[in-house]
């Protein structure tokens, strides 16, 4: 079995203080900051970067981010956009709290628009960050190899329709008009 294309990624959050008239119902929102390539030293649990008064980040290694043949579509719908992006899946976890608040972990990282409708269809939280360039190139590069267009067959207009009773058998019209309910006699 050959391995698929991937690339290993970190995911940053952000926390940040709301302003105005709607911090009276929430103070906090999570928010995506960024998406970065994974390195070793990131560690494999989530991490404080940074904190002040208005706002912290947190840092989520380790989200393997896999090309599959089958998804080329999706790719080749994100690269060939005007901002090719990441997809990032994320869910308010109750158990890790933060300042009694919960945390914003990070799910799932993708490049298939397809992956992002469905997360959407299902109602999660998904958002959108641009992709640094050499990512769309590998991307692009994978579309390229993979991906076929499909050819698109022209639908038959509904009147050249041949017409079928509701059990399938051809079906018959007459412009005769039929009166009575039987013949003359």
């Amino acid at each position: 079995m050959t391995e698929r294309p991937a690339i290993e990624v970190a995911v940053i959050m952000r926390r940040e203080r709301i302003e105005g008239a709607m911090s009276r119902w929430q103070a906090w929102r999570w928010v995506l900051a960024d998406v970065v390539t994974n390195e070793e030293g990131f560690g494999t649990t989530p991490r404080l970067l940074y904190k002040n008064e208005n706002e912290e980040r947190w840092l989520h290694p380790g989200y393997k981010v896999e090309l599959f043949k089958d998804d080329a579509e999706g790719y080749h719908m994100n690269v060939t956009t005007d901002h090719p992006g990441w997809f990032v899946l994320w869910r308010m976890e109750e158990e890790a709290m933060v300042a009694d608040e919960p945390l914003a972990l990070p799910v799932m990282v993708s490049l298939s628009y397809y992956d992002a409708g469905r997360w959407l269809d299902a109602q999660e939280t998904v958002e959108q960050l641009p992709a640094p360039e050499p990512v769309v190139a590998w991307v692009k590069a994978f579309v390229d190899e993979h991906h076929v267009v499909e050819l698109k067959r022209r639908k038959r207009p509904e009147s050249f329709r041949s017409l079928t009773d509701r059990f399938g058998n051809p079906a018959s019209i007459s412009t005769e008009k039929n009166f009575g309910g039987g013949g003359r006699g």
